[in-house]
Parts: structure tokens; sequence; C-alpha cells
């Protein structure tokens, strides 16, 4: 078993879409083991994509990520990471396959209603990012 962090972003929130996102997760035998709805301020959006800091993309994705709430989850499941990213599509929604979560719903690159973690060192960072031990379920 593995975990990954998930983030329905500010346009997924907004736009009523967390339920089907979900429903997405559970579909596909991914387990939520915890999930809290939470408003970044700048700095704590600038402290997460802290990795970004020199592409010219940084401000503006951590105003994006700044301007409503966000829903985090943690997915525990069997190769969580691949699967969850499979799931999702490319960060370019229009070079993405028929069927993820960013084809079906991302409106620009930027808004692409998910993020999630690419390998099990940003999964650890950004799950402890969100979460401490008493917020997991078992």
């Amino acid at each position: 078993m593995e975990r990954t962090l998930s983030i329905i972003k500010p346009d997924g929130v907004a736009r009523g879409l967390i339920g089907e996102v979900i429903k997405r997760f559970e579909a596909n035998n991914l387990k939520i083991v915890a999930m809290k709805m939470i408003y970044m301020t700048k700095a704590q959006a600038q402290g997460f994509y802290a990795v970004h800091k020199e592409r010219p993309f940084f401000d503006s994705l951590t105003d994006f990520m700044s301007s409503g709430p966000i829903v985090v989850l943690i997915l525990d499941g069997e190769n969580a990471i691949a699967k969850y990213r499979e799931l999702m599509g490319a960060t370019n929604y229009k070079e993405t396959a028929e069927g993820t979560i960013r084809r079906d719903f991302a409106t620009d690159i930027e808004k692409n209603i998910v993020h999630g973690s690419d390998s099990p060192e940003s999964a650890d960072f950004e799950i402890g990012y969100f979460f401490n031990s008493f917020e997991v379920i078992c």
C-alpha cells in the first residue's frame, strides 16, 4: 500500500466538483484516509510550492492556490501515486487522455482541478505539510 496527497484546487471547489472527483477516487480503489477543506494564505502556498520558486509560473500558481478554498486529501491504495496520476491526467489538459479528471474538467493549464504527488518523497513532504498523525485514519 502507498499513500499520496491530492488537492482539489480552488477551481474544482468553486465549480462544485468535489463529489465528482472523490467518486473517481473511490471507483478506482483509492481509499480516503484523511480529508479537510482549507483556505491557504499566499505564504502557505509559496511554502508548499517552494520547489517551483524559480519557475516563471510560481507567482501565478501561488496566487491561484490562495484564491479560494481547497480540499486536501490523503489517498491510500496499491500504487496510489501512479494510479492517481493516471486518473488526473497530464498537467496540460489538452494533451491528456479522454476520461481523466483534467481532460473532463480543466479550463486552462493552471486551473486544472487537481494536484497530486509525483513521487514517494514528494508525497511524504506534501502529506506532512497539511496533516499531522492524529488526522490520518490508519
